[in-house]
């Protein structure tokens, strides 16, 4: 019987083990030691920011720089729901509530148009504050989300948060080396924030950083995982503070990933290449494609299909020991969600009931490209 061809599972072929039996041989394992240093620097030069602060998740990441950016109990948060849950639970653990607004139709990312219709029609101002006109609730932020990691279209969307006095915190969790007009994501907005899950196209086996080059916002994001401890050897705390640092293991992990990336990119690029190749002789299906502003990193590589046929489709891969995925659910039809203001879901939607995540993996050969292909076009042909 086949093997499973996996959808997203990382790659381990660096110094991983070399610099794991270093913390181990030093005893620095926990959340001081020079890894974390040399993890924090290589992530912000590399997205083009002055200042990296690790973390225990992406998550957490998230709820930092939310908390940090000025989000309070009762706000509104404008966000995506075609997303993975975590920008919008990260929303809610500041006390806040999410307003899903619309995808763009040709990235499924936050429409740029779709917010500034929202903040201009549904919205209105008093001094420096936004409220929305049917809540009565501040809105205090934008949250974008580089889904599948290509890169949501920045400057129209930069440019209302200014126009509006909102900051952007981008979730760039799955975008690492993506580009957006020659910038790279992570280093295009107030404050970016990744993720380094086992899924993703680098790994600490966990972790997340915060990357930004406004350095009093980096401080107190900083101060905040660490428990916000003042004066650490008389436990003097003066706020709220939570456990979020990255092990020095884990970011062990992660330097040794991160020598690797532009190897890892490389390879994305030429099997969603081949990928597309190969589709294009299948009239019924196409793969999402970047736009000309746009270099993804192909996270994960996103097939279109008739949504009539998107569970027909998935019961035929997974069978064929080919493992695929729907996109997530869309937030706002989650049971905690469904209260959440809604706005232009229409394309969201839509995208939502073509889309299937197919392999991805760094490992995947042109063998087993070709294989996907062959039992995507087998069920075609014996539908």
């Amino acid at each position: 019987m086949r093997e499973t061809i996996p959808l997203s599972v990382p790659s381990l072929t660096g110094n991983e083990w070399n610099y794991l039996k270093d913390c181990l041989d030093t005893g620095w394992v926990s959340s001081v030691g020079s890894y974390v240093d040399r993890f924090e620097q290589s992530v912000s030069e590399y997205v083009g920011t002055q200042f990296g602060v690790a973390t225990v998740n992406g998550t957490a990441a998230l709820h930092l720089s939310l908390l940090a950016c000025g989000v309070q109990r009762g706000d509104e948060v404008l966000a995506p729901s075609f997303t993975f849950i975590a920008p919008i639970n990260a929303i809610h653990y500041c006390g806040a509530e999410p307003v899903f607004i619309g995808s763009d139709p040709a990235t499924f990312n936050l429409d740029p148009e779709k917010v500034r219709q929202f903040l201009t029609e549904e919205c209105t101002r008093e001094a420096d504050v936004v409220l929305n006109r049917r809540t009565g609730r501040r809105v205090s932020a934008i949250l974008p989300v580089h889904i599948f990691g290509h890169p949501v279209d920045m400057d129209p969307l930069n440019a209302i948060a200014a126009e509006f006095q909102l900051p952007v915190i981008e979730d760039a969790s799955e975008s690492l080396g993506s580009d957006y007009r020659e910038r790279k994501t992570g280093g295009l907005a107030k404050v970016g924030c990744f993720s380094f899950n086992g899924n993703k196209i680098i790994t600490c086996g966990g972790g997340g950083m915060v990357t930004t080059s406004d350095e009093a916002l980096a401080s107190h994001i900083r101060h905040l995982s660490t428990q916000a401890n003042r004066r650490p050897f008389e436990y003097e705390h003066d706020e709220v503070g939570f456990n979020y640092r990255l092990t020095n293991i884990q970011a062990a992990l992660g330097v040794a990933q991160l020598e690797q990336l532009d190897g890892f990119l490389e390879v994305k690029r030429r099997n969603a290449c081949l990928y597309r190749e190969l589709l294009a002789e299948i009239p019924q299906v196409e793969l999402a494609w970047e736009e000309p502003w746009a270099r993804s990193n192909f996270w994960l590589c996103a097939l279109l299909v008739p949504p009539a046929d998107r569970g027909p489709l998935m019961e035929y891969l997974l069978e064929r020991q080919v493992q695929v995925r729907p996109a997530w659910k869309l937030m706002h039809t989650l049971s905690m969600y469904q209260h959440c203001q809604t706005y232009q879901l229409e394309e969201t939607e839509a995208a939502y009931a073509r889309c299937i995540s197919i392999p991805s993996s760094v490992q995947l050969s042109e063998a087993d490209i070709r294989y996907v292909v062959e039992c995507i076009k087998a069920y075609f042909e014996s539908s």
